[in-house]
């Protein structure tokens, strides 16, 4: 099977600590005022002593002007300088990875359960569709018979991951709103030395504040979407799709803390890795192609070492304009999930669906099984 998919490393762009423009005002602030006229020592000890009466007009207008040159946030604004590393603010975040993958699965097998139960009633009005539309066709120029006519053609992969993208495009549009700018860096950017820890492990995998890195990221989950879903089904990639993003960010607060290399971080690279490291671990053989040299191939096993490698290079060097922690995390959980996750969390399913399926039919206190049935 030979793919013709997006394949470029930068692509799968996590972006990493962005510095403040305010706090380049400060350092220009106080290099004029060491290479001023050199009085008595009184007036450096004073203003070393003070340096908050001065601060505060200087960093505002620096920051208006910066503001008015470009439209980019103010990152550095949730991090406090020299935040303390303790372990101990990743508890909750823990609790909520472990919480929200467990539902994330469940939710998964439930979804899975009604799909089944309602392809029966589909079907008859499938049937009932096409007897209504000979009685009453349509005209040719309809755009929602147009639009009808896309969505059948998409792929089953296609047709899932279109969600996923149009969310993506609506919280890129959000940033472009100057009075969202401080919820959009609260919630959708994930620092472990924000106030916000639990929210943003998942609003940040929908988060992109770069065309290039949004256009990259959905292009590579467009191209590996039908393969991932043909082999896992609708239901249990959106699982570990969700899952994967929520780890990849756990994983980068754990990489943050014991380096001590802070800064927000956003993107569903961590997700779309989780998802690229699955198919190439399932289908190792398959070929792959950058999309700007297609006469190059390579297969999936080769290409998946080569992202692992580089963002391993990253992390240990410290290279700071990904999130290579983010990237590995995702990664290693797609691998982990093919070689042993599916048998233990995916097959392991049916007594939970059991229980879903005993509540739907009984359909709680007070009501009879068919109308719990028929919900």
């Amino acid at each position: 099977m030979a793919w013709r998919s997006c394949f470029v490393l930068l692509g799968l762009t996590r972006q990493g600590v962005l510095r403040s423009s305010a706090k380049e005002g400060r350092w220009h602030f106080t290099i004029q005022q060491r290479c001023g006229f050199k009085k008595a020592t009184r007036k450096p000890e004073s203003k070393r002593v003070v340096p908050e009466e001065p601060g505060p007009p200087h960093t505002e207008s620096s920051e208006a002007a910066i503001q008015r040159r470009t439209p980019a946030p103010q990152w550095d604004q949730q991090a406090p300088s020299g935040p303390p590393r303790a372990f101990g603010r990743l508890f909750r975040p823990l609790v909520f990875t472990v919480g929200f993958t467990g539902c994330a699965f469940g939710s998964a097998a439930i979804w899975q359960y009604e799909s089944l139960k309602s392809r029966v009633q589909s079907y008859f009005d499938e049937i009932r569709a096409d007897w209504l539309e000979k009685l009453q066709p349509q005209k040719r120029g309809d755009v929602r018979k147009e639009v009808n006519q896309w969505w059948n053609n998409l792929s089953d992969g296609q047709k899932t991951v279109t969600g996923i993208i149009a969310a993506n495009a609506i919280v890129f549009c959000c940033w472009r709103v100057p009075s969202l700018q401080r919820s959009m860096i609260r919630y959708f950017t994930s620092n472990p030395t924000s106030k916000t820890l639990c929210s943003p492990m998942l609003l940040s995998t929908f988060s992109h504040f770069s065309f290039f890195h949004l256009a990259a990221n959905m292009y590579v989950l467009w191209s590996f979407s039908s393969s991932a879903v043909s082999m896992l089904g609708r239901e249990q990639f959106m699982a570990v799709y969700l899952s994967a993003g929520v780890i990849s960010t756990f994983v980068s607060y754990v990489s943050k803390m014991a380096t001590g290399r802070f800064g927000p971080s956003l993107g569903a690279s961590g997700a779309i890795m989780a998802i690229l490291a699955a198919v190439c671990t399932k289908m190792p053989e398959a070929k792959l192609a950058i999309i700007f040299l297609p006469m190059f191939t390579f297969t999936a096993a080769n290409a998946l070492k080569a992202i692992v490698a580089m963002d391993t290079a990253g992390l240990v060097l410290g290279w700071k304009f990904f999130d290579h922690a983010a990237h590995l995390g995702g990664a290693m959980f797609g691998i982990w999930y093919v070689l042993f996750g599916h048998e233990l969390i995916w097959k392991n399913r049916e007594p939970f669906v059991k229980i879903w399926h005993n509540f739907r039919t009984r359909g709680g206190p007070g009501r009879g099984g068919d109308q719990g049935g028929a919900m």
